[in-house]
């Protein structure tokens, strides 16, 4: 595997000749347009296969995969090309195998109204699928904003694991904390809350639950420790799977990683998973910064390691951009989201040569735009392939269980190749195509 930085000049053709592939397999394990110009400073994935395979009169994608001994969904996966095909051609060929090291746990986090195609794009490469869904409101209740049967049942044909996610947000992304200290003070209300949660697990058919923990620090942590306690011990009973997703809101102050100090090893005695998503739910208030750090995400995880058991530890991947204008104002200004590829896309269109920042192991470029002829000047940081790249390395390195991902509503096919390339994804579930 190797990653390519876009020089001036290069274009899809000269990459994949000197590189020694087809245009076609560049395009298609990078989710990129033939039609489209390539950026300075992009980044792409270049994947080699160990086995391939030249179709045959008379194949079909069931007897290519009894033939090499690999799922249907493998096959899916190393050609994703495949995904709205039902039917191959003599001459076409397909991948077999690439160098797997091992397997991976994959957590894809999802709306309830995401797109179909964008999501059975997802649903090959995932072992869970958290459904958004879900806010615990007063008195222990539950709200649900959509109709999820569908996203639910699509998901175990695919053999995913479908988990509830229940959050305390609003509507508009933000802490509830009303409501929080609420639900974290009143025996009655979590238990109320937990009637509610096995109600809609059992009802809805999903695997377990993953909770999205808010504001967890020092002083409501034995709090929310009871509470684990509570959940973890009906929801074992009832068989349901546990994990919480926290934000550990790491900083680097004076040269030194800090952030709240909380005791993960009784954390982890609780739940069945531990996922590390940074990230800023609902609006991001800024100052303009990386997107994720791999340099403070590995500090963080080398910390805990001795608490946390690696197979219960997973590392989240922020899929997103933001767009910020300066000069920054606190409490302000906000930024501008973005997907991976409309950052790429932006560069393009201004002209800005996309750097990296070393030390997060993310891209950023500058631009400048203007209003009512004055001159404003944006800011960019976003994820790419290397990033995600750093951050699955900190995965081998501490053997940790996998990578969970916000979000999949729009699909990154850089991502998807390099985790495809490296693991087999670990499926729960049978599935049922």
């Amino acid at each position: 595997m190797e990653i390519y930085i876009v020089l001036p000049g290069d274009t899809i053709d000269s990459i994949a000749r000197n590189h020694g592939i087809t245009p076609y397999k560049l395009i298609l394990d990078n989710g990129i347009d033939y039609s489209r110009n390539l950026v300075p400073g992009q980044a792409l994935i270049i994947i080699y296969p160990t086995e391939t395979y030249i179709v045959q009169e008379g194949d079909t994608l069931g007897s290519v995969a009894a033939r090499y001994n690999i799922t249907f969904l493998q096959l899916l996966r190393n050609n994703p090309f495949l995904y709205y095909r039902e039917y191959i051609y003599p001459g076409e060929t397909l991948v077999i195998r690439y160098n797997q090291q091992g397997s991976i746990v994959t957590n894809g986090y999802s709306y309830a109204f995401s797109r179909k195609d964008m999501l059975i794009q997802s649903l090959p490469y995932l072992t869970y699928l958290s459904v958004f869904n879900y806010s615990a409101s007063s008195e222990g209740e539950i709200i649900s904003y959509d109709d999820d049967t569908e996203m639910i049942q699509l998901a175990k044909s695919y053999g995913v694991a479908p988990l509830m996610m229940l959050t305390a947000l609003t509507q508009r992304g933000e802490v509830n904390y009303d409501l929080l200290y609420e639900l974290l003070l009143s025996d009655e209300y979590n238990s109320r809350l937990m009637d509610n949660i096995i109600k809609i697990l059992r009802d809805k058919g999903f695997y377990g639950l993953n909770m999205l923990i808010s504001n967890m620090n020092a002083s409501n942590e034995q709090l929310y420790l009871s509470l684990f306690e509570k959940e973890s011990k009906i929801l074992k009973d009832e068989g349901f799977y546990f994990n919480i997703t926290l934000n550990p809101q790491l900083a680097l102050v004076d040269n030194q990683v800090v952030y709240e100090q909380l005791d993960y090893s009784a954390i982890s005695r609780y739940v069945d998973g531990i996922t590390i998503l940074q990230y800023a739910w609902g609006t991001n208030p800024g100052p303009p910064a990386p997107v994720s750090s791999e340099y403070l995400l590995r500090s963080f995880i080398g910390d805990i390691s001795a608490f946390v058991p690696s197979d219960k530890t997973i590392i989240g991947k922020p899929l997103i951009g933001y767009d910020w204008e300066l000069p920054y104002v606190p409490g302000r200004s906000q930024a501008l989201s973005l997907s991976i590829d409309r950052a790429v896309a932006l560069a393009k269109e201004v002209g800005a040569e996309i750097q990296f920042d070393e030390m997060s192991k993310t891209p950023f470029f500058m631009y400048n735009t203007s209003y009512s002829g004055l001159p404003i000047e944006h800011m960019v940081w976003f994820i790419d392939i290397r990033s995600i790249d750093a951050l699955t390395r900190i995965i081998d390195d501490f053997n940790l269980s996998g990578s969970g991902i916000w979000n999949i509503m729009i699909f990154y096919q850089q991502m998807w190749s390099l985790l495809n390339y490296k693991y087999d994804i670990v499926k729960l579930m049978p599935g049922h195509l």
